[in-house]
């Protein structure tokens, strides 16, 4: 019989970082397949030698993006790649906020600056404060919050990133994310699980890319419409399947609706510790897609 082999992507730092990457290779192979966790930026791994490869903690892609993406297109032709090259490079930007919006997908209201453009101070205030972020990030890595009466602090920030080359998100302070980022785990297009955790961006005008992207994580029985927002937001995905594994990021707005912070599909953390059996319901959504 001829058995399945799963190349489980990983990095440098994921390999010794991701608690999952162990569980779950354990996982697939209690299900039947050879799987093993592989570096996605290794020299000479021959990919074709896998008949799929899951991307999963390949956390160092953000400062090599452009390789990252290189490496997705090439190994998609080499064997099944899940998340799929196209949309991990969709998701790889956070302009995909703008499409989501544009579909009627409740979004967290985001400005786009690119490199070149004009900034104007006035423009980066709020009531409660503005958040500003690369376009390209991961872990609240280079984002900070401002409080409301300093958009000179923002814009500084703005044009720091600007001149780099990099594009600019600017958002709304949402104060009611004090009462926990919602994650929302969907698994083939299947809600799995869920967590809640504490804001991050806490000090206002600190920009601290060592803090802990997951600050007081539990698990989190999401409402119906939760629900209902996530699949929304996993609808304006551009392929013709669910991807394997999503998280979508929910924050409330002021009326209390729930609003879509981020959607994940490239490396998130599926927070598989926080769900009973976690790595084998990872395991078998895996193994489903290898039937296919």
């Amino acid at each position: 019989m001829t058995v399945t082999r799963v190349a489980v992507v990983t990095s440098e730092v994921g390999r010794a970082l991701d608690g999952d990457l162990a569980p779950v290779v354990a996982a697939l192979a209690a299900r039947g397949l050879a799987a093993e966790p592989v570096v996605w930026s290794a020299e000479r791994t021959a990919w074709e030698r896998f008949d799929l490869a899951v991307v999963r903690s390949t956390w160092d892609y953000v400062e090599r993006l452009d390789a990252f993406l290189g490496w997705a297109d090439r190994t998609a032709r080499a064997t099944r790649l899940w998340n799929p090259a196209p949309v991990i490079r969709w998701n790889s930007d956070k302009h995909y906020l703008a499409e989501l919006a544009r579909r009627g997908v409740p979004v967290v209201p985001t400005r786009f600056l690119e490199p070149g453009s004009p900034v104007d101070p006035e423009e980066l205030d709020g009531p409660d404060g503005v958040v500003v972020k690369p376009v390209i990030s991961a872990g609240a890595l280079d984002t900070a919050r401002y409080a409301p009466g300093r958009p000179d602090q923002a814009a500084r920030h703005v044009r720091t990133l600007l001149e780099r080359g990099r594009g600019v998100m600017v958002q709304p302070y949402l104060p009611r994310v004090a009462e926990g980022e919602r994650a929302l785990v969907l698994l083939n297009g299947d809600f799995s699980h869920a967590v809640r955790k504490d804001p991050v961006l806490t000090e206002p005008g600190v920009i601290d890319n060592d803090r802990h992207p997951h600050p007081g994580l539990v698990p989190y029985r999401p409402t119906g419409a939760e629900i209902r927002t996530a699949r929304a937001a996993l609808a304006t995905v551009p392929s013709p399947r669910p991807p394997l594994f999503a998280r979508v990021d929910l924050v409330l707005d002021g009326s209390g609706e729930a609003v879509v912070l981020e959607l994940e599909l490239v490396e998130p953390n599926l927070f598989l510790d926080t769900v009973p059996h976690g790595p084998a319901r990872f395991a078998g959504a895996v193994a489903a897609l290898a039937r296919r």
